[in-house]
């Protein structure tokens, strides 16, 4: 049978996605991204590249030089900064303590790492301390830690860490993609050598485009590992060619350098919209102020939580490490969690998230990040939360959780 034009037509349902990402656009973003099209030389565009560089400096409160984005998801990012740093051999420490740390080993080990390890239980963090007695024993080059680990809700501590790194000369490679924009995040005062933000999560931005920083000794290892694509190097380049030059073509930050410097040499075609949608996302962060911003994230977190709680239900997770934009829940005994999920996407359009692991079915993941950080959305999840529950047969204290959550909020306009 003949598919008609209207069978073909996009069709997607309306969504309250309150999951830790990718969260709700802001209106403006979407409107931002509707602007025209422009060359990635034409001097409008170029302008909107330095006022997006100006911004993420701002937003990562930092004074790098290098802030930028990658034109990919927040793992291209990841990729990005380790793919420019390891070469071969070169050692490597992680401190896991939930699934996106094991990601940073698996991206290291495809370069050629020498990886070493530490762990801790799902739920909690490093005492710094032991983190960096670990760096004194093993001497990296390059300490990659996740800030805010979305698949437990945990958030590390990252200033002593960040110090010891500088006067043990290791590099502090560190992924804020859940954070940036939502949670305090102090490049420069913490010591942080590279940070890798994300737009689809705080920022309210499709996922799609990347945001970093570094500083000199991150540049330093960068250029020494420089090699100009041949087909637009100088012969100047040539000469200065790397003997090891970055394996990865795409996620070469030497060649990206050029590409956002005053050189301009071109690496790829500019994701345009996307630009426009990351430029959006960061002037609404830096209008909104970050202190207001941060505020507003542990006003809606701390709403949620008692609302949960109030309802008989249990946070999972260490509550003194507690990430401000993830709130884990612990599956109550009985309840299967992807059937209470089904039950509130499908009658209700919210989406919240499992997770991953050891504790897939476990727990259940709300997201309060960027856009979708607001009172109507906290209220209506734990409104559509509770009825699920009851609907599939869970014990609940009714109404409790939306009250509880309503004193919040009357407490805070006082």
């Amino acid at each position: 049978m003949e598919t008609t034009m209207e069978q073909r037509m996009l069709k997607v349902p309306p969504r309250k996605i309150m999951t830790p990402g990718p969260v709700e656009v802001d209106p403006r973003v979407l409107r931002a991204m509707s602007m025209p099209i422009l060359g990635q030389f034409d001097p409008a565009f170029t302008q909107v590249m330095n006022e997006v560089m100006a911004m993420l400096r701002e937003t990562f409160q930092t004074k790098n030089h290098w802030a930028y984005p990658i034109d990919g998801t927040s793992r291209a990012g990841l990729e990005a900064v380790i793919a420019s740093l390891i070469e071969p051999g070169d050692r490597m420490l992680v401190p896991i303590y939930g699934r996106f740390g094991d990601l940073f080993v698996e991206i290291g080990e495809r370069y050629g790492a020498d990886i070493h390890t530490m762990t801790c239980p799902w739920g909690t963090v490093f005492d710094p301390q032991d983190v960096i007695a670990e760096i004194e024993k093993v001497q990296p080059k390059v300490v990659a830690l996740v800030h805010g680990e979305t698949s437990t809700g945990r958030m590390q501590p990252l200033s002593e860490i960040g110090h010891a790194c500088r006067e043990l000369n290791a590099l502090l490679v560190v992924d804020s993609v859940a954070t940036f924009g939502g949670a305090d995040v102090r490049t420069d005062e913490w010591c942080l050598d590279a940070v890798i933000g994300g737009a689809q999560k705080c920022l309210s931005v499709p996922s799609g485009i990347t945001p970093i920083t570094y500083n000199e000794r991150v540049e330093r290892v960068i250029l020494s590992r420089k090699k100009v694509e041949r087909g637009i190097a100088t012969e100047s380049d040539n000469n200065s060619a790397a003997v090891m030059p970055i394996r990865s073509n795409y996620f070469d930050l030497s060649q990206l350098q050029d590409y956002w410097s005053e050189r301009r040499l071109n690496h790829h075609t500019e994701a345009t919209s996307m630009e426009y949608a990351l430029h959006e996302g960061l002037r609404l962060v830096l209008d909104e102020g970050l202190t207001k911003r941060f505020a507003r994230h542990k006003l809606n977190e701390k709403a949620l939580m008692v609302g949960i709680e109030a309802m008989g239900l249990d946070l999972f997770g260490d509550p003194e490490c507690k990430m401000p934009t993830v709130t884990c829940v612990s599956v109550p005994e009985g309840a299967n969690a992807d059937d209470v999920r089904g039950v509130l996407l499908n009658q209700f359009g919210i989406e919240i998230a499992g997770s991953f692991g050891s504790l897939q079915g476990k727990i259940w993941r709300i997201g309060t990040m960027g856009y979708g950080c607001r009172k109507d959305n906290v209220l209506a999840v734990l409104a559509g939360l509770e009825a699920s529950l009851i609907r599939c047969g869970v014990s609940v204290n009714r109404g409790e959780g939306l009250q509880a959550a309503m004193d919040v909020y009357d407490e805070a306009a006082e």
